[in-house]
């Protein structure tokens, strides 16, 4: 008998980094539940951006079977990772099994969530505010990875997610340190995604702030930059965000 062997590949900080990118950096994603009429599997697609600590977060409407279906069984599957040039399956992917927890509006996760969608999906504006629409927190428990032909992980749900102590006392200054850099430091916020991002154009935008990094936008185009090292204390993410603009200036200067 031919011994069967074991695709999946040990997890280490590579495939951690993947996975993490792959979700902070999605605007959009398919989402699979539960038809509550039958129990078939339902797929859909939907808009996503990240809380704070990299939990998926989803705008969807009331009216739509998707959105029936999870509030019917909150447990779904969430699949991101945008395919490029060639063989769609060349390029890599994930999928998170979850646990849709709906948010209520008012409540102060609900706020936060909203804004980091919003900032993230501005087109979402447009009827975000409409009776029928929800944001629901996907709470991930765990996840596939697939990073390319013969690169699959499995991960568990303290991979995918940022420090939680972290994530919470971080929140509180978050909002208005990506106000005060799209106010005061667009140029630095170009330099991170030149720099780091290895982005084209002017005019990107900071949509957020997490412990383990910080996300771009620019019409269409986005771009997920990491911190060298991911914060330990609030305080150290002001410190951070001026050293890498002052690399980015440094090797700009010395082009």
């Amino acid at each position: 008998m031919t011994e069967k062997r074991d695709v999946i590949r040990e997890t280490d900080p590579a495939s951690i980094r993947l996975a993490k990118a792959l979700l902070r950096s999605a605007r959009h994603g398919a989402i699979a539940v539960l038809d509550p009429d039958g129990g078939a599997p339902l797929a859909s697609r939907v808009g996503v951006a990240t809380d704070i600590d990299g939990a998926p977060i989803i705008l969807v409407s009331l009216l739509a079977a998707h959105t029936g279906a999870i509030l019917a069984d909150p447990r779904c599957s969430l699949l991101v990772g945008e395919p490029g040039k060639g063989d769609a399956l060349a390029h890599p992917r994930m999928s998170i099994a979850c646990e849709a927890r709906l948010l209520k509006v008012g409540g102060a996760d609900h706020a936060q969530a909203q804004r980091r969608y919003l900032a993230r999906n501005p087109k979402a504006n447009l009827y975000a505010g409409l009776g029928d629409f929800r944001l629901f927190r996907l709470e991930p428990e765990r996840a596939s990875l697939n990073g390319g032909f013969g690169k699959a992980y499995l991960l568990t749900r303290n991979d995918l997610l940022s420090d939680a102590a972290m994530s919470a006392a971080l929140a509180a200054a978050e909002a208005g340190a990506v106000e005060h850099m799209n106010a005061d430091h667009r140029d630095a916020v170009d330099l991170y995604a030149r720099h780091f991002g290895k982005a084209a154009g002017s005019g990107w935008t900071m949509t957020g702030i997490d412990p383990d990094g910080f996300d771009l936008v620019l019409g269409d185009a986005v771009a997920r930059i990491d911190f060298p090292q991911p914060l330990s204390d609030p305080r150290d993410m002001r410190k951070a965000l001026v050293a890498m603009a002052q690399q980015a200036r440094e090797a700009q200067a010395s082009a």
